[in-house]
């Protein structure tokens, strides 16, 4: 049926119909894309991968693409991650295939050759270049190295298949070995594997008619293509479209779209990037073949999926993070209750920044993620009444867990709204979708018929009525000890973000962490960006502009050293590059003396200098509200959650994470 014939019930649920495939069919248009959880590696980790996929399969996602496993030895991201190329590989993995398949699910296993991203000195690529991100440089493929890595490739995907997967994804983008050879930029050679977007394409090429010939013809292959590699050099769009069509002939069953290079500093992923921002790419992708086109990159929602799709800018669309987020996100979907996803607010911060850390990934707004078998919630042996004390995101979702436990809760707050930190943090600009959590617990809240009463205080009467309290009361902004005269005062960061206050055009920020960041944006970038404001800020497909939102902005901080340290990997120069784009001034190892009519007075390698600002904005951290409960807190049934019990280095990872950890012991 064309999409014009279609009723709009059939154009809105587009997202659940089943897709044909040349050989084979899934059974709706949700792809579990891929993502290295961190635990691929280990034989102690086998268990806990096959219940992480399990949770997904059975949450209803039509495909799951594996986290990537390399061909080779050389092709490994780090010396000691993953590879699929041994009869040993395939018991390993038959598990895993099989609880997908119990659950109606289809799986593809990820290849992928590191190349000059391989994180050790065995690395190589087309071309003896080294990748600015990586301090090993590449050794030039040989010949015979060129054609055995296809042979390695080729035997992946039959032993894939031998395990019991579907299909696999060929990784041919974000700058590994086979975008490299793609690419100009980082191929230089003269031969055959070199030169001319024929000879460039050709390994990508070889790889897949080597992989067809020895898997049957209903064995998925994906080929992830770089549409758009962001960086100097890249293929052009005339190119891809080649490379596509070349192809699909030679065996490509699926595209899915590959954005960016790992070294491009422009932002792809992450909060700032606006839902759907690369749906373009896609569609243009779509114009290119005949099979099916994957969308990828910042689609958390069903409604934007279902755009996409409706738009016919795709055929199926990839969501990696908002599945770790929640597992049932389509089958909650499909029963009408999207209310309840737990949305992906795209912040990295438990999963990405995990992984670059070494550590397992799992998921800010969703602790459970990766923890599928330490973290499960079992019913109480005895069901208690339980006192939360603070509406913040610690003590909202404290009070689900208790309750999924078989408590009965009551949540108190003393103000007139729930949300904590969290209503400061959705007003800054390329955070907005932290709503979206702060919405998905509210109707939990309501689902699980928690006892909400806000404007409430907690007093010492209430500790007999419970049998235990948690308090989770948050934090406040930390005041600037500086000495202010001629009617000055130094503001603090939160009521600049509630609109409390008048922000002039020259402003020192005091804070160079992420609140010190958050405050850069909030100043200086528009909120709810669109797709082609994003697009001129950070010059894809266009020329970059960018417009000072202030006259001046000045950071500042009293240590040494450089600005943001603290952030996190994925994202934190994200935040750098705006504040450089907005000719932020930074200033550290100061020592801040006063603020009046001449400025903001500082001393800067013993000299005195005048800031010439209006406003002073301090970001300095915060302090745990500590009052209610410091009478209380010997007590073994009172329990200390998130900012309340440590306010340094405070975020919501971990304040959601404690909230998990003290529900499963009571």
């Amino acid at each position: 049926m064309s999409l014009a014939g279609m009723t709009s019930y059939e154009r809105i649920k587009m997202l659940e119909k089943k897709l044909e495939l040349k050989n084979n069919a899934l059974k709706n248009r949700l792809v579990m894309g891929s993502m290295h959880t961190g635990l691929e590696e280990g034989l102690r980790n086998r268990s806990k991968l096959r219940a992480f996929y399990e949770a997904r399969a059975k949450g209803g996602v039509g495909l799951i693409i594996t986290g990537g496993y390399s061909p080779n030895l050389r092709g490994k991201l780090t010396p000691f991650s993953s590879s699929f190329n041994s009869w040993i590989d395939v018991v390993k993995h038959k598990p895993i295939t099989q609880v997908v398949h119990k659950h109606d699910g289809k799986i593809c296993l990820q290849l992928l050759h590191a190349g000059r991203y391989a994180y050790h000195p065995l690395n190589t690529a087309p071309s003896a270049i080294k990748a600015p991100i990586n301090p090993f440089k590449p050794k030039e493929m040989s010949q015979s190295a060129i054609k055995s890595t296809i042979k390695s490739f080729a035997r992946s995907a039959y032993l894939a298949q031998k395990a019991g997967y579907d299909g696999v994804e060929i990784m041919g983008s974000e700058g590994y070995l086979i975008n490299e050879f793609m690419a100009p930029r980082t191929n230089k050679r003269q031969d055959k594997w070199g030169g001319s977007n024929e000879n460039r394409m050709r390994f990508a090429c070889e790889i897949v008619k080597a992989v067809r010939s020895l898997v049957p013809k209903d064995f998925i292959i994906i080929f992830r293509l770089s549409m758009l590699d962001l960086v100097e050099n890249g293929s052009t769009i005339t190119e891809v479209e080649e490379q596509a069509k070349t192809l699909e002939r030679a065996g490509v069953d699926i595209f899915n779209t590959g954005i960016g290079w790992h070294e491009a500093r422009v932002p792809t992923i992450a909060s700032m990037v606006p839902q759907g921002a690369f749906k373009r790419s896609s569609e243009q992708l779509k114009q290119m073949v005949s099979v099916p086109v994957i969308a990828v990159n910042r689609i958390n929602t069903p409604d934007i999926a279902n755009q996409i799709l409706n738009d016919n800018q795709a055929d199926l669309i990839s969501m990696a993070r908002p599945l770790l987020a929640d597992p049932d996100f389509f089958i909650k979907y499909q029963k009408k209750q999207s209310d309840n996803i737990n949305i992906c607010i795209a912040c990295n911060q438990g999963c990405l920044d995990n992984v670059f850390k070494g550590k397992r990934a799992t998921c800010l707004v969703n602790p459970q993620a990766g923890y599928e078998l330490e973290y499960a919630l079992e019913k109480a042996p005895k069901a208690k009444n339980v006192l939360v004390v603070g509406a913040g995101p610690a003590g909202m979702s404290c009070a689900c867990y208790l309750a999924k436990r078989g408590h009965k809760v009551t949540l108190i707050e003393k103000s007139a709204s729930m949300g904590g930190q969290f209503n400061l943090a959705m007003r800054i600009p390329g955070k907005e979708d932290f709503n979206f959590t702060l919405s998905y617990f509210k109707n939990e809240l309501a689902k699980l018929n928690i006892n909400i009463e806000l404007n409430t205080a907690f007093n010492p009467e209430m500790k007999d009525q419970y049998d235990d309290i948690v308090f989770s009361t948050g934090v406040r902004p930390r005041l600037a000890n500086i000495e202010c005269s001629d009617g000055k005062r130094i503001l603090a960061y939160d009521e600049v973000i509630k609109g409390e206050v008048e922000v002039g055009k020259k402003v020192a920020i005091l804070g160079a962490g992420g609140i010190g960041f958050d405050m850069v944006a909030f100043l200086a970038e528009p909120a709810d960006k669109s797709i082609e404001e994003f697009q001129t800020q950070w010059g894809i497909e266009t020329k970059q502009q960018n417009e000072q939102a202030k006259d001046k902005i000045y950071m500042l901080k009293r240590s040494a050293g450089r600005f943001g340290s603290d952030l996190g990997k994925t994202t934190g120069w994200i935040h750098r590059q705006v504040a450089k784009q907005q000719k932020v001034e930074q200033i550290s190892d100061c020592h801040y003396v006063s603020f009046s009519n001449k400025g903001l007075e500082i001393k800067e390698n013993n000299e005195t200098r005048f800031l010439d600002v209006d406003t002073v904005i301090a970001c300095i951290g915060q302090v745990s509200n500590t009052k209610s409960y410091e009478a209380e807190k010997e007590n073994s049934n009172i329990h200390v959650i998130g900012g309340a019990k440590l306010a340094q280095s405070i975020d919501a990872k971990r304040a959601i994470l404690e909230a998990l950890e003290i529900a499963r012991v009571i």
